[in-house]
């Protein structure tokens, strides 16, 4: 197994949620339920949480964990955690959001060994079968298609694919993608030098700068959606999902 290091983007700032990743979650931290959830996939070895201030810094050492301060003008994660490996040893970089206290370790399994089992591939990602109608119309969840071979064609907020007949309907498979994300180490590292094209810019999605610039994404398919916390009605229902796990 190729060593595997899993990072955990964690700003303090946040326009809805200040100081999200440190909000207690039934009695934990969710920074902390975060970086446990990683820690259980078969497939981690070292797991590092990456931050631009101090106070998520101490959080995480008080349990024992491992955190990094970053620089603070990225413009994504994924540009966070390529300052990690930029200085870390390791051949596989997993992004990891940190506002899902509720992550499955299996979709990090499935989604490292998707990358693993294809020589060729430098980025994985995964998604879940959209089961609930209205998320096909919402802006907030993203869509993809796929090749036959499992490559991302492309990644939308707008409905992907839009069925133009309705007897289409009962057959179209609409996969909402998850924000989680595996690299080769030299894919990582390249991404703070790619150009930001223009339908990255208007989707605001930066898993679109890999695909204008010519890479390829695998995306293997998983079976439980993630559950993010993006407002404070989200607490509520996340506790309450903690408390029957």
């Amino acid at each position: 197994m190729s060593k595997v290091v899993i990072v955990i983007p964690a700003r303090y700032g946040s326009t809805r949620l200040p100081g999200k990743p440190l909000l207690s979650l039934a009695g934990k931290t969710m920074i902390q339920r975060v970086f446990e959830r990683a820690k259980q996939a078969k497939t981690a070895g070292r797991v590092i949480v990456a931050t631009d201030d101090e106070r998520i810094v101490k959080a995480v050492e008080s349990f024992g964990g491992e955190a990094r301060i970053t620089r603070t003008e990225h413009r994504t994660g994924t540009e966070r955690i390529a300052e990690v490996a930029a200085h870390t040893d390791g051949e596989v970089f997993v992004n990891v959001q940190g506002d899902e206290p509720l992550l499955d370790p299996a979709a990090v399994d499935t989604a490292v060994n998707s990358l693993l089992e294809e020589p060729a591939a430098a980025i994985a990602t995964v998604a879940v079968l959209i089961r609930t109608p209205g998320d096909i119309m919402d802006p907030n969840v993203v869509k993809t298609v796929l090749d036959f071979e499992d490559n991302a064609l492309y990644f939308s907020r707008a409905p992907l694919p839009w069925v133009r007949d309705s007897a289409a309907k009962t057959h179209a498979r609409h996969l909402k993608h998850l924000g989680l994300y595996v690299f080769q180490r030299d894919a990582l590292l390249e991404f703070p030098t790619l150009p930001q094209g223009e339908l990255e810019r208007i989707e605001q999605l930066e898993q679109l700068r890999w695909l204008e610039n010519g890479w390829k994404i695998r995306v293997a398919e998983v079976e439980h959606d993630a559950v993010s916390v993006d407002v404070p009605e989200d607490i509520a229902k996340v506790e309450s999902l903690l408390g029957k796990t």
